[in-house]
């Protein structure tokens, strides 16, 4: 990784690295912005929003069909929708502190644009595409699975009380030789802050759990495997 001393405070934050520095800026630069100071051929970051809306909902999308196989169609349009939208958006970019970096023109800043909901959900969308530009869908993914993260593991909170872990020893053991096998992949991100991708090996079924610790990630993976073996009895 790059010299931290080097990265910019957003860059830091959505743990990548910008190899064109001017996208990063070209989705931090609201329109007002621009309007003030029409001779530097400057562009706003509503380009770079149009785009990262279809990112966010195919990478979203990518991620719910993966992490809940069980669910139809219905569920999960309605799952996304709940993670997409504005206010979450701006939840989000709250979260990274993106309104301190996003430029404004200076009656925009004087009425607290930095705080409303709609340019903090369009400069995190343009953020998220200007990713996607800057080093393709794979760090696109990455960036957006690590903020979104939080938000998706909400809905497991229903079943927080259920130990997937449990549950699925108990389903398969009454076939010798198939316990369930966990081992971590992968870890990403500093020590306070964690992300945890465990495998798991059951009869034919393997699945992939992702957490914010090891265990989380073990129920997730468990979780997914049970969605795969009950369906087929």
């Amino acid at each position: 990784m790059d010299n931290p001393a080097a990265l910019s405070p957003v860059e830091v934050l959505i743990h990548y690295t910008f190899r064109d520095k001017s996208l990063m800026e070209e989705a931090l630069r609201h329109s007002s912005f621009v309007n003030e100071v029409p001779a530097a051929g400057l562009r706003d970051n509503e380009r770079l929003e149009f785009l990262g809306d279809a990112v966010l909902n195919l990478v979203v999308g990518h991620i719910l069909l993966t992490r809940f196989p069980a669910l139809k169609e219905g569920d999960l349009s309605r799952m996304r929708a709940n993670l997409v939208n504005e206010h979450q958006l701006a939840k989000l970019a709250r979260s990274l502190n993106l309104g301190a970096s996003i430029k404004l023109g200076k009656g925009e800043a004087q009425s607290g644009g930095h705080e409303k909901n709609s340019i903090l959900a369009g400069a995190l969308e343009a953020l998220m595409a200007a990713v996607y530009v800057d080093g393709g869908y794979e760090a696109a993914f990455a960036m957006i699975q690590r903020v979104f993260l939080p938000l998706v593991q909400q809905f497991d909170d229903a079943n927080e009380h259920a130990d997937f872990k449990s549950q699925l020893q108990e389903l398969v053991q009454a076939h010798p030789g198939t316990m369930p096998s966990y081992a971590v992949t992968r870890e990403d991100g500093p020590d306070h802050d964690k992300t945890f991708w465990v495998q798991l090996r059951v009869m034919d079924i393997k699945t992939e759990g992702i957490g914010k610790s090891k265990k989380a990630a073990e129920q997730d993976a468990a979780r997914q495997a049970l969605a795969l073996i009950k369906p087929n009895g």
